[in-house]
């Protein structure tokens, strides 16, 4: 039926790689596009795509080229590549193989990033005192994210193995694509208006900016500042960032690890509730063993024995106790009324109206200061003179001062 031996996928990709490498213009082209499904690989190598409005590219760029980059290449970056053209034969896909890439300026959907982002910063959307601190034992958390997927398989593994007396509740989202940024606001309004969840986590697994992009959007970010559940932000990969990171209460690089973060570990918390439990049998051992120490004293003391002898000596302590006390008290007061009675002799002693009735008298001008010598007074000054008994007003009719020899 056929004229020639069917070739094998393998030969045939290899063909194709062969034809593709006798092409002058393949093995140094220069090709322009935006920056899309970037990564790093640890190896050194980088593995990417080159978009336009209509067509898609892979490529990747190999670790001696990479090191020689004069810049760190990002999604949503337009760039100007040259390479070769070839076929990764155990795919059967082309790609372009890069040598040297250059910046050609900032992608639309970066310069878009870029703008809401500084927009929403000045609004105060992304300030640190704005944030909510997380439950500690959160007891419902919330997952606002697409019901397939590694994401939400990760988060349910994680959550059960850290801290499974936490209940989950998925709410079901598009997390890409036409109304996906709509669904997500949904779920999150959802949880407010409930109140069914403790904390939350929004967010997908790793793509492209195209892919991540329903949560740049500006309405899912405001959705995410106005809920009054704390919100943790789960986006792609530990390099991507979404405004939605920026506005959440707390930033997680990737939905697993957003898991780990808002609970706590169940064997850490075990070990110290061990601990405790511990030390308070330890504790409680002590105190029993010194109630036994006494109760074996009050025992062989007697008392259990004759128990009305050991309240009749209680009796007479108490007595001699209570007379000591009183003969005590009494000696006490006596010494205070002594004590007093010698002051108030000292005080009566030292008191002015003492004097007066010894026959001296208390002499004022008219303002009521004492007068203490004559040199204060001139005839004609109006005086006073208090006496033991009374007060006298008078008036100066002359003022000798005494001789002094």
């Amino acid at each position: 039926m056929y004229n020639r031996e069917p070739l094998s996928v393998t030969q045939v990709n290899l063909y194709i790689k062969q034809v593709l490498g006798r092409d002058d213009i393949l093995n140094n082209i220069l090709v322009k596009g935006e920056l899309s499904n970037f990564k790093a690989h640890s190896s050194g190598h980088m593995y990417m795509s080159l978009k336009d409005e209509t067509g898609v590219m892979r490529a990747v760029m190999f670790r001696s080229a990479a090191a020689r980059l004069a810049f760190r290449p990002e999604n949503g970056m337009k760039v100007i590549a040259r390479g070769r053209i070839s076929v990764y034969e155990r795919d059967g896909q082309y790609q372009l193989y890069i040598e040297h890439m250059e910046q050609d300026g900032i992608g639309d959907l970066h310069i878009a990033f870029e703008r809401l982002k500084k927009k929403l910063e000045a609004e105060g959307l992304f300030d640190p005192r704005h944030k909510k601190p997380l439950p500690k034992y959160p007891k419902t958390i919330g997952v606002v994210t697409a019901p397939t997927g590694a994401a939400i398989r990760d988060i349910l593994n994680i959550l059960s193995r850290r801290f499974s007396y936490s209940d989950v509740t998925l709410y079901p989202v598009l997390v890409q694509g036409e109304n996906s940024a709509k669904s997500i606001v949904e779920a999150i309004e959802y949880f407010n208006r409930t109140n069914s969840a403790d904390v939350l986590i929004v967010g997908r697994g790793g793509g492209s900016i195209e892919d991540l992009w329903s949560f740049n959007e500006e309405f899912v970010a405001r959705a995410i500042y106005a809920s009054r559940i704390p919100v943790v932000s789960a986006v792609g990969h530990e390099v991507d960032f979404t405004i939605s990171d920026f506005a959440a209460d707390l930033r997680a690089p990737t939905p697993s690890a957003a898991a780990e973060l808002v609970v706590p570990e169940q064997k850490e918390l075990r070990e110290k509730f061990n601990n405790v439990y511990s030390r308070l049998y330890t504790c409680a051992n002590r105190v029993t063993e010194r109630g036994r120490l006494r109760l074996k004293v009050f025992s062989e003391s007697g008392a259990l024995k004759n128990p009305m002898s050991k309240i009749d000596d209680s009796r007479i302590y108490l007595d001699t106790l209570s007379k000591a006390v009183e003969n005590a008290c009494a000696g006490a007061l006596n010494k205070k009324r002594n004590s007093l009675a010698v002051g108030a002799s000292k005080l009566e002693a030292l008191s002015p109206l003492s004097a007066l009735s010894r026959g001296f008298s208390l002499t004022r001008d008219k303002s009521g200061r004492v007068l203490k010598s004559v040199k204060n007074l001139t005839a004609g000054d109006e005086i006073g003179v208090t006496l033991s008994d009374g007060h006298v007003s008078a008036v100066v009719s002359d003022v000798k001062e005494n001789s002094i020899n």
